[in-house]
C-alpha cells in the first residue's frame, strides 16, 4: 500500500482506482483543511481592508505567492501572477504580450503535440498581428529531430511556445536547450508547466524561461488557482490583461495609471483562498518529495508496460521506454473504440480518461482519433496497476472477441 494514500479522504469516500490524474490531482487532507481554515478564520477581500480579518488575508496572499516563488525559482514575489489555471496564465502572455509585440513577418512556433490551450492564443495572435505559426512536428517519441529545430527556430522566431511535458506522451521537452535556440534568435519563450509542474522540480531561472504557466488543480490544489511567472523587465513593459479594480494606482475621467507589479495584472477580488491552499499543496508535495515521485511513477509504469507486452492487441503512444512517460501512458487496443475502453474499466471502479485529450492536431498526427489514457501520481501504488491490468484484460472479451 503506498504510504500516502491515506491523506486522501476520496479514496476512503468514493473507493476506486483513480489513473486520471493528469487532467486534475486529487486532494489531501492538508489542501481541503487549508482551504476551509481560511475560509473560517481569514475569509476577508485581501489588500483592500485595514481591519484584523483583511489584514490577515492579505498576509495569507502574500505568503502564498512567495511560496510558488521558492517552488519555481523565480527572482522575486513580483514575477509570480496568480491566475485561475494554465489556459488563464497563457492566454495572458498572448493577449498582453503576442498581440502587443509580435508583429506581421514575425514567426511563432509551437509544437503539434501541444494541449489546445497552448495552440488556440497562438493562432488568435497569428491572425491579428499578421505574423506567421509554425510547428514543429515531433518524432514518434515526442522527441525533436536536430534538423527540424533548425529549420524552424530562425532568427524570425519571435516566440516559441512549448509543453514541458506532453499530455499525451508524457515525454519531457529540453526546456533549456530550447530557450538558449530561442533567445540566440531574439525571441522569447512560453513554457506551459501544468504537467511538468506537478512531477519534476521546476527552475525558471536555471532554465531560463520567460514565461512559465502552471495549474494549481494538477498540484493537488483546489480548481481556480494558478500562476504565471514572467521576467520583470517583459512584465513591466506588458500592458493589463484585464482592468478593473485593485490592478490601478489612480483613476481619472481621462484613463488611469496602473499598479505595481505583480497587482497589475491581478484585477478584481483575488482567490485567496485558493491561493492558500495551493501553498499548502506546495508543501505537501514538496514533503513527498520529487525522488519519491519519480521513482513511484517510473516503477508503476514498468510495471506497466511489462503487462502490456504479454497482451499483443495493445499499443502504446510515444516511447517505448517506460522512464520517459512521466507517469502518463496513452495506449490503444485493437478493434476497440478508446471510450468503451474507458466504459469497461469503469465499471470496475478503474478510473482512466479517453478522448482527444485537448490535444487534436497530435490525435491527426499519430493518425487516430482519440487514445485511452491512463496518468500516475504520488498515490497510486502495485494495487492500482493490477487492478488496471486486471481490467484491461477484460475489455476484448467484453466487446465480443475470443483471446
Amino acid at each position: 500500500m503506498n504510504p500516502y494514500k491515506k491523506d486522501f479522504p476520496v479514496f476512503d469516500n468514493k473507493p476506486c482506482v483513480y489513473l486520471d490524474s493528469a487532467a486534475t490531482a486529487q486532494r489531501p487532507s492538508a489542501v481541503i483543511e487549508a482551504e476551509k481554515y481560511f475560509y473560517e478564520n481569514m475569509n476577508a477581500n485581501p489588500l483592500r481592508g485595514l481591519y484584523e480579518l483583511s489584514m490577515a488575508a492579505t498576509d495569507a496572499y502574500a505568503e502564498a505567492r512567495s511560496c510558488v516563488r521558492d517552488f519555481i525559482n523565480a527572482s522575486e514575489d513580483a514575477e509570480v501572477i496568480f491566475t485561475r489555471n494554465t489556459t488563464e496564465s497563457i492566454n495572458l502572455v498572448a493577449y498582453s504580450y503576442g498581440l502587443n509585440f509580435i508583429h506581421k513577418g514575425d514567426v511563432i512556433v509551437t509544437t503539434v503535440m501541444e494541449h489546445h490551450s497552448n495552440m488556440l492564443p497562438w493562432q488568435m495572435v497569428a491572425e491579428r498581428t499578421g505574423a506567421r505559426l509554425v510547428y514543429l512536428e515531433p518524432e514518434r517519441d515526442g522527441s525533436f529531430a536536430e534538423e527540424e529545430l533548425n529549420k524552424k527556430i530562425t532568427k524570425k522566431c519571435a516566440l516559441l511556445a512549448v509543453a514541458q511535458v506532453s499530455n499525451v506522451l508524457g515525454c519531457v521537452n529540453p526546456i533549456k536547450e530550447l530557450a538558449d535556440r530561442v533567445h540566440k534568435n531574439g525571441g522569447v519563450i512560453v513554457v506551459d508547466g501544468a504537467q511538468s509542474a506537478p512531477h519534476m522540480k521546476v527552475d525558471v531561472r536555471e532554465m531560463d524561461v520567460d514565461f512559465f504557466a502552471l495549474s494549481g488543480h494538477k498540484l493537488m490544489a483546489p480548481f481556480g488557482i494558478g500562476a504565471l511567472y514572467g521576467k520583470r523587465e517583459l512584465l513591466e513593459k506588458m500592458p493589463p490583461f484585464l482592468t478593473g479594480g485593485e490592478m490601478i494606482e489612480y483613476v481619472r475621467l481621462d484613463g488611469a495609471t496602473w499598479a505595481e507589479l505583480p497587482h497589475k495584472f491581478e484585477a478584481g477580488t483575488v482567490n485567496p483562498a485558493g491561493a492558500y491552499a495551493l501553498k499548502a499543496a506546495i508543501e505537501y508535495l514538496q514533503g513527498v518529495g520529487f525522488d519519491y515521485i519519480r521513482k513511484t511513477e517510473d516503477a508503476l509504469v514498468s510495471r506497466m508496460f511489462e503487462e502490456f507486452e504479454r497482451l499483443p492487441y495493445m499499443h502504446i503512444y510515444g516511447s517505448p521506454e517506460p522512464g520517459k512517460h512521466t507517469g502518463i501512458v496513452s495506449f490503444a487496443i485493437e478493434g476497440v473504440h478508446p471510450h468503451d475502453i474507458a466504459s469497461i474499466l469503469d465499471a470496475d471502479r478503474v478510473d482512466i480518461r479517453a478522448g482527444h485529450h485537448c490535444a487534436q492536431p497530435l490525435m491527426d498526427y499519430l493518425g487516430v482519433g482519440n487514445t485511452a489514457r491512463a496518468s500516475l501520481y504520488l498515490y497510486n501504488d502495485d494495487e492500482d496497476i493490477d487492478a488496471f491490468i486486471t481490467s484491461i484484460k477484460k475489455v476484448r472479451k467484453t466487446v465480443g472477441y475470443e483471446d
